[in-house]
């Protein structure tokens, strides 16, 4: 009598005999795929050449782009507005005041601060003067961002739902408060693709302020893809050593023997994605494929010998010093001009609860200089007008001091409900101020912006309906901008 095998048996067999014979090698591989030939749902998915050049969704962009890429300046630890963008002279009468119950509101206050008995007004110890034919108020202590004003739209009216570092930037990156969900970054490779074969779509780079050293931590989730396909995940140049680690050779390997390892690998990796169905193993496959041509184009894109005296000067004294802000400024011009789509620095040291006067100017020092340089390079290439700039952190700072107000010193604590952030280039309208907050800039009188505007409008001028670009995930349509956000009209030019 036969009995009939149950289907999932059957199906645990077969897999175990492919499992057999992929291990085997050699005439086992070859008869796998052979054994595979004959089953339509396990054919080998080969990857689409001019796919893999260019990526991207149909139909994207959606429109018109004004910008073709973004150089994204983050400030991790949050800059206060009060001593850089967001002047307040009034303050100086009531230095040393308790902040108004009025302005206040019973704002939820983080636990560094909820145990003050007392919160006293503290005016920013430095000045501030009007720059440029728009007259925008910078800080003293960014004098070369003055030179600069005219082609800057300042937001003084920008908040976030979040309250402390992780979820706040967290929520900048990804709209979402909580990890998991593209970065920004992702969301641009998934729907745009890429201009440059030879180079990361998203590349990420870091630095460490004078400010504060010891500043809030970074992570690689940050720049993750989320639940998009990983080749989508933003690749970190390190800021010591190797700026890729693995990128070249190994010892007693020359090109060509690389690429038939890579070519038999690649046969390997579509045998295995027959098998198993998965699509990150295509990912796979890509990523060694750009590895390999990296080892070319990233030891010229380092070459900083091409670079004239003057444009080195331009950016400072630490421009060759690596890892640095100056450093990383230049770099990701030099990335945006070989066509990487999306550039994020960050810059840490922002986190100044305490002795903030001293360590703000440092910061400031750090980024003053390099900031405006890369905004004039970019300018004077002709690539600003198709480069989109962003300048900001994941909050603001409060009008009251943390721990004790004295003359020379004081500390602010984190502040959600308003803060400044700037952009320039790529489509947006140049040499405004957009925003008001109160005497206090504690609360937001006049157009206030919120994170998901932002994103919104960011993907207006590269070109996207930020309603439009989804990806679906365990039965929803995700979005960057989740259920929310309204493109920024005023902002356009």
């Amino acid at each position: 009598m036969s009995i009939n095998p149950h289907p999932l048996h059957e199906l645990q067999d077969r897999f175990n005999r492919r499992t057999f014979l992929r291990r085997t090698g050699g005439v086992g591989v070859a008869a796998l795929a052979s054994m595979l030939a004959g089953e339509s749902w396990a054919k080998p998915i080969l990857l689409d050449e001019s796919k893999a050049a260019t990526g991207g969704l149909p139909g994207l962009p959606h429109f018109a782009p004004k910008a073709k890429r973004v150089i994204y300046l983050f400030q991790s630890g949050a800059p206060s507005q009060f001593e850089l963008y967001d002047p307040k002279p009034e303050l100086e009468k009531r230095r040393a005041e308790e902040l108004p119950d009025s302005i206040r509101m019973g704002q939820r206050l983080t636990g560094m601060t909820s145990g003050q008995k007392k919160f006293p007004v503290a005016p920013s110890r430095y000045g501030f003067k009007q720059h440029g034919e728009s007259g925008l108020w910078l800080s003293e202590i960014l004098p070369h961002l003055g030179t600069i004003a005219d082609e800057i739209c300042m937001i003084n009216s920008m908040h976030t739902d979040a309250i402390n570092h992780d979820p706040a930037v967290t929520f900048f990156q990804t709209g979402f408060q909580i990890a998991g969900r593209p970065s920004m970054g992702s969301w641009l490779s998934y729907g745009l693709g890429t201009m440059n074969r030879d180079l990361p779509t998203y590349v990420v780079m870091t630095s460490i302020g004078s400010g504060r050293r010891d500043d809030q931590p970074l992570y690689d989730r940050l720049w993750g893809s989320g639940f998009v396909p990983t080749e989508h995940q933003g690749v970190r140049f390190r800021n010591t050593g190797e700026p890729v680690l693995f990128l070249s050779d190994p010892h007693g390997i020359d090109r060509e023997t690389r690429r038939e390892m890579l070519d038999d690998l690649m046969g390997l990796n579509k045998i295995r994605k027959a098998v198993m169905g998965d699509p990150e193993i295509d990912t796979r496959i890509a990523q060694y494929e750009l590895a390999f041509r990296m080892q070319t184009s990233v030891p010229e894109l380092l070459d900083l010998s091409t670079e004239s005296a003057s444009v080195l000067e331009m950016y400072g004294p630490n421009v060759k010093k690596q890892g640095s802000y100056a450093y990383n400024c230049l770099l990701a011009r030099r990335l945006a001009e070989r066509g990487v789509r999306f550039v994020q620095l960050f810059h840490m040291g922002w986190d100044q609860h305490f002795d903030l006067p001293r360590a703000i100017k440092l910061q400031a020092e750090d980024i003053d200089q390099p900031t405006a340089a890369l905004v004039k390079d970019l300018k004077q290439r002709g690539m600003l007008d198709d480069t989109l700039v962003v300048w900001g952190g994941e909050f603001g700072r409060t009008v009251y001091s943390q721990g004790d107000l004295t003359p020379e010193s004081y500390g602010r604590d984190h502040h959600p409900r308003c803060f400044s952030l700037w952009m320039t280039g790529g489509g947006v309208k140049r040499g405004i101020q957009y925003g008001k907050t109160d005497d206090y800039s504690y609360n937001i009188v006049e157009n206030p912006v919120n994170v998901h505007d932002l994103h919104a409008t960011l993907l207006h001028l590269l070109g996207i309906d930020h309603k439009r670009l989804t990806y679906r995930y365990q039965g929803r349509d995700f979005r960057l901008t989740d259920v929310f956000g309204d493109v920024l009209e005023p902002l356009l030019a």
